[in-house]
């Protein structure tokens, strides 16, 4: 685990790809404990950790964990009440507008109820593809999306993408399957393509403000180049 940032209340980590938070809430999911960031940063330090957020398993980027139980009551009503500045990077199917919010309530992962949630998201770029993906389209056009989540739900990015009809590349749950094997099979880009860049958040004992980012990594150059090389073409 490459640690970002360590104090005597917290650590964040630049978890990758294919790594769980914790252990799955349901026990019927198996998955090898080098594979779960809790056990791998508990291991790294000898200590006890305390999961204060969450990222999906495919997600890369931005982890962070308190040191203590008493670090985590801290850290986790700022989570809870939106005091968290998080950046995302995603690449999405289509075109989106230059920018845009979406406010669409989604459903409980446990309770199934609906809760009001929030995306902000700004274009950082677009390119198009001579490729006919699917049957649509004589081309295929890719947004790559900065997304600033204004509340916390499961798989909020992914699904508020999805229901505005620009799924993110690489989500097997809620998106394109036509779009996800492009990427991967001719494009040489793997997995997910969500990535949790920034965190901000003031520190609850000396009140200075945290920002971490996530450092480059081999796919995201990859995504860079891709998108870099195609506006030129454009």
């Amino acid at each position: 685990m490459e640690i970002l940032f360590q104090d005597e209340h917290f650590i964040a980590i630049n978890k990758p790809s294919g790594y769980h938070v914790h252990p799955p809430e349901d026990r019927r999911i198996k998955v090898a404990r080098d594979h779960i960031c809790l056990y791998l940063v508990r291991n790294l330090l000898g200590q006890h950790v305390y999961p204060v957020h969450r990222l999906d398993a495919a997600t890369s980027g931005i982890l962070l964990f308190a040191l203590s139980s008493a670090a985590a009551s801290k850290i986790c009503p700022l989570f809870a009440e939106g005091k968290v500045e998080k950046t995302y990077q995603a690449i999405v199917r289509g075109w989106t507008a230059e920018e845009g919010r979406i406010d669409l309530p989604l459903e409980s992962d446990s309770t199934g109820t609906l809760l009001d949630s929030s995306t902000l998201f700004v274009r950082r770029g677009k390119i198009e593809l001579n490729a006919i993906v699917g049957t649509r389209n004589p081309t295929a056009r890719y947004s790559w999306v900065e997304v600033y989540p204004q509340t916390g739900r499961y798989h909020q990015i992914r699904r508020h993408f999805n229901r505005i009809s620009h799924p993110l590349v690489g989500d097997s749950y809620h998106g394109d399957s036509r779009h996800n094997g492009f990427f991967k099979k001719e494009l040489g880009i793997f997995g997910l393509c969500l990535k949790a860049e920034k965190l901000k958040i003031t520190h609850p004992w000396t009140g200075q403000e945290v920002l971490l980012t996530a450092p480059p990594c081999e796919k995201w150059n990859k995504i860079q180049e891709l998108f870099a090389s195609e506006a030129q073409r454009a």
